[in-house]
């Protein structure tokens, strides 16, 4: 191997995002008006990750959680998540910690460049077959 085909091969290495370099920066929700908030966490290397405040859970507390995570990286799900799961109780606390845990995956399936099916184990089936009830 020569000099240039080493040049060659770097040139080809993605270095737009370093996932052990990713730290969280903010962390917003913002209404919407067919559902619950759409938590949105932001890191240094521009990347963000969406999660949904489900089940009518309020804004606040997840907005609560801002502090616990800030400066955290966000590839260690299960490290924020063990941080983070004594405050989301059932009912309206449930949701602020599932919503971030949503973006967290969303955010590292982004720094891997990788669908988060494949985060939570891997695909499963090739189709589903749908159901509707009225």
């Amino acid at each position: 191997m020569t000099l240039s085909d080493s040049e060659l091969i770097s040139s080809n290495i993605k270095t737009a995002s370093q996932p052990s370099k990713l730290k969280i920066t903010d962390m917003r929700l913002v209404r919407t008006t067919t559902g619950g908030p759409i938590l949105k966490i932001d890191t240094n290397q521009g990347l963000y990750g969406l999660g949904e405040v489900r089940d009518g859970a309020s804004k606040t507390y997840a907005l609560l959680l801002k502090s616990r995570i800030l400066g955290e990286n966000p590839c260690s799900v299960d490290k924020i998540f063990r941080q983070i799961k004594q405050f989301g109780f059932h009912a309206r606390q449930g949701g602020g910690v599932c919503g971030i845990e949503m973006a967290l995956m969303d955010l590292v399936g982004k720094a891997y460049e990788v669908p988060c099916y494949q985060l939570a184990g891997g695909k499963f089936r090739d189709e589903i077959r749908c159901y509707s009830d009225t």
